[in-house]
């Protein structure tokens, strides 16, 4: 009796579509969570940029002063 060989070359379609969907879930992950870290430091920035103001002015009332 004869052994019958496959010789396996590449990737078989269910695989790459495996892997092409890994993919994707993986992205929509990280853009999910990218957007998440956009808003928070939106709202740092701003918090910042109010305490910077109210700093200044408090330094301007006692230069003037």
């Amino acid at each position: 009796m004869k052994k019958i060989q496959k010789s396996k070359k590449g990737f078989t379609l269910i695989e790459m579509v495996l892997v092409i969907a890994i993919i994707v879930i993986l992205a929509a992950v990280l853009v999910m969570g990218i957007g998440t870290y956009i808003a928070r430091a939106r709202n740092a920035a701003s918090s910042v940029k109010s305490h910077n103001s109210s700093v200044s002015a408090a330094v301007s009332a006692i230069d003037a002063a």
